[in-house]
């Protein structure tokens, strides 16, 4: 059994998500072939047929071979859900199953959700708004600052920070994160491995921090061996986790522009760092504003693409929010048009006349009607949305 919270509970009658973390543990079993093997039935009921060998005909896109069957036949018979069940206990790490109390709603709803969960710390912390900042595990000095920096101010303003507990820029994210200490937003990482070591080493400590201020979700039961192949698996679950993914540093190709791949695939705004043209490490992240990205500049970038509204400003760590754009009434036909016809960047009366069709005098009652609402500001004779919204 478990708690409200997932946590397993010592108990003579083995739950499901026992069996699952069973299931889980064998070699090779990734989300796909676990949804197929539990197209058999229950858990537990899964588990006995696999004893027995009654486990066959596995879809041709799984490639899952005779050998491969035979294999887990032999595991089955070899492992014992209660003692795997055991060391979740003793970890204290919880086991959300999917459709369970305590599951994240984000993940519930998702294209792909995880048929279950192992989590360090309280996944009820997991909260909208929320940020990925992913990048290059071989970081440069200037993408580490931005990464901290980014984390530090999110965290500030009440925005859950996501990323994945590798060395480089998510190492960075969450210590910036963290660095704001109760005050701030919880923190949530998704990792790739086993939550009985969740990360590089180096990065331990980090981990632990971020399982007292928040969550770390992993597919992965404890102490099964990790491969190269779940983290990529993995970034879906951190592109789901998120209303907004940024990325500081990347390369061309890797694990940052995978999840961006798995953002797209679920309609999430992706925002890029610019970053030296003759660096590497910003190979992808100005590929990405080449194709139509939203620069990233700073913290205030990403919360008007939360849709957030105006900032406080002041000190980096001092930002605040004010109420949520969503309170604000919604413009009329004419207002519409308006904020299509400015878009995202500054633009003249004269010029956003000529693009919205409007009236001078219906213009300009429509341009101080959105600006005493919020959706618009005036600086220097450019007018400007103050966020995403319409």
């Amino acid at each position: 059994m478990t708690d409200s919270t997932g946590l397993p509970q010592p108990t003579t009658a083995l739950p499901h998500e026992a069996y699952l973390t069973a299931l889980a543990s064998l070699d090779q079993v990734g989300p796909a072939r676990l949804r197929w093997l539990l197209s058999y039935g229950s858990p537990e009921l899964v588990w006995q047929l696999l004893r027995a060998g009654k486990v066959c005909d596995p879809p041709a896109q799984l490639a899952v071979k005779a050998e491969q069957l035979n294999k887990w036949v032999a595991e089955a018979n070899l492992l014992n859900p209660q003692e795997l069940w055991n060391k979740c206990c003793a970890l204290g790490v919880g086991v959300l199953a999917l459709g369970s109390a305590g599951y994240p709603p984000s993940l519930a709803l998702d294209l792909d959700p995880p048929v279950v969960l192992f989590h360090l710390g309280n996944p009820d912390l997991i909260s909208a708004p929320s940020v990925a900042i992913v990048g290059t595990r071989r970081a440069t000095g200037y993408g580490l600052r931005v990464a901290e920096e980014l984390g530090a101010g999110l965290a500030q303003a009440g925005v859950m920070v996501v990323s994945g507990l590798a060395l480089g820029i998510d190492a960075a994210a969450h210590a910036g994160s963290l660095s704001v200490g109760p005050s701030g937003a919880a923190v949530a990482a998704v990792v790739g491995a086993g939550l009985d070591a969740p990360c590089p080493v180096r990065n331990r400590k980090l981990a632990q921090k971020v399982a007292a201020a928040g969550v770390i979700f992993s597919e992965v039961p404890p102490y099964v061996q990790a491969a190269p192949w779940r983290f990529p698996v993995r970034n879906r679950i951190l592109a789901a986790l998120a209303d907004v993914v940024v990325v500081v540093e990347s390369a061309g190709a890797g694990g940052s522009m995978h999840t961006v791949k798995e953002a797209l695939a679920r309609d999430i705004p992706i925002m890029s760092v610019p970053g030296p043209i003759d660096s590497r490490a910003s190979e992808g992240t100005n590929r990405l504003l080449s194709d139509g990205a939203e620069p990233c500049l700073g913290v205030d970038d990403i919360l008007m693409a939360l849709g957030l509204s105006n900032i406080v400003r002041g000190s980096p760590n001092k930002r605040k929010l004010e109420a949520p754009l969503e309170q604000r009434p919604a413009p009329n036909e004419a207002g519409q048009r308006a904020l299509a016809a400015i878009g995202w960047r500054p633009v003249s009366v004269e010029h956003l006349g000529l693009r919205s069709g409007l009236e001078f005098s219906q213009l300009a009652s429509t341009l101080s009607w959105l600006e005493t609402h919020g959706w618009i500001q005036r600086t220097g004779g450019w007018i400007e949305r103050c966020a995403r919204g319409d």
